[in-house]
């Protein structure tokens, strides 16, 4: 699929896949876990391990970023190897880490999505 930057309610709803796709990669467990998985395969007790996140967490996350069709597995035996599905998914993390390091970091100052953001979001809820 291709990014059409063109304007219009039908250009917009041509970027609901990719919207998807961001969304995805949206969260700082999945991150993290996209992150451990570019290093090589890895079960989940090892995820659980490494990330030091619960297995119920790495097992939602793991759930969604198969639906997505970023992460797929392999069994042996009774143990799933989990893997990157897609070596495009590297370059996109690659190209976002260049991003950041170009923007200075100021998506996470953002007043909408940025880290201030959830953490003034969190206290209000409390």
């Amino acid at each position: 699929m291709a990014i059409d930057l063109c304007c219009g309610s039908e250009g917009r709803r041509g970027l609901n896949p990719a919207a998807a796709l961001f969304h995805s990669l949206g969260d700082p467990a999945r991150l993290a876990i996209l992150q451990r998985l570019t290093q090589g395969e890895a079960r989940v007790v090892d995820l659980t391990g490494q990330l030091e996140l619960a297995q119920s967490t790495v097992s939602k996350h793991l759930a969604c970023l198969r639906d997505c069709g970023l992460v797929d597995y392999r069994a042996e035996g009774r143990q799933s190897f989990y893997f990157v599905a897609h070596p495009e998914l590297l370059d996109v993390l690659r190209s976002a880490e260049a991003l950041l390091a170009a923007t200075g970091n100021a998506v996470a100052l953002c007043p909408n999505y940025g880290t201030s953001h959830r953490t003034t979001t969190a206290v209000r809820r409390t």
